[in-house]
């Protein structure tokens, strides 16, 4: 099944793939996509955290979200998808929200190569972030993609470039407060976020990308799973990068 990804990156490079684990700490539209590209790359340890069900409004931006899924949890979803995909990726599935003392817990369970924060919720978002940057764990975060439209403008940087993102000054904000100003790679969008105020307008409370408030916006089909592709290509070439062979280095910049 990995033949054509070792056309590209070389049997050392499918090994390395294989040998890493990753953290995934989300499963919306941006953690889901991030999950199954890994997945279907040929990481061969994953670590699933979501403590939601799917509901009906996350269907037009989430891989999991069908009619027949709606109501399940998230986690046990994509552990499904993700055992029939690659049936020798060794899964752990976690059916939780993380925070404080668990997070911590979580993050020293096993030797990560990279965590993905695709996290919706502000403070929890930076807690993962600060424990991360403080125990030495190279970290991949998604900013905010929902009240975006053009995918064009989509880009992987530090956190300290990151620009006209409103979750992404927030974020910077509390790292600052922590002493921490760079050294966290940042999925993110310099779109100007685009809110209707059509009074007829509905979304549901708390059912929206990178939002802790009923202040939600909206989000289009492709944005979140193109945040996630972006972050799952940035933990790739990140792995492949600091275990660097001969056959790949060529193909990944140790400093990217």
């Amino acid at each position: 099944m990995f033949s054509r990804t070792k056309a590209l990156i070389g049997q050392n490079g499918v090994d390395r793939l294989r040998d890493d684990k990753v953290l995934i700490v989300g499963l919306g539209g941006v953690g889901g996509y991030v999950a199954e590209a890994l997945c279907r790359a040929g990481v061969g340890s994953l670590t699933l955290v979501d403590g939601d069900t799917i509901s009906e409004s996350n269907i037009n931006r989430q891989i999991i979200a069908l009619h027949s899924t709606i109501g399940r949890p998230k986690a046990e979803v994509f552990g499904e998808r993700l055992a029939d995909i690659n049936p020798n990726c060794h899964l752990t599935v976690l059916n939780e929200f993380l925070k404080d003392e668990r997070m911590v817990e979580v993050l020293r369970g096993q030797p990560y190569d990279c965590v993905v924060d695709a996290i919706d919720s502000l403070s929890p978002k930076v807690y993962l972030l600060a424990h991360c940057h403080e125990l030495g764990i190279p970290v991949v975060s998604s900013m905010g993609s929902a009240g975006k439209l053009d995918p064009a403008q989509v880009k992987v940087c530090d956190i300290s470039k990151t620009y006209n993102c409103p979750l992404a000054a927030q974020v910077r904000k509390r790292l600052h407060r922590q002493g921490i100003f760079d050294g966290i790679t940042a999925v993110f969008s310099p779109e100007l976020t685009f809110k209707r105020t059509d009074a007829s307008v509905a979304i549901p409370s708390g059912d929206d990308e990178n939002c802790e408030t009923d202040n939600v916006l909206g989000t289009i089909s492709y944005l979140p799973p193109l945040f996630g592709l972006h972050a799952a290509a940035a933990v790739i070439q990140k792995i492949l990068a600091e275990k660097g062979t001969k056959e790949n280095e060529d193909l990944f910049d140790a400093k990217s």
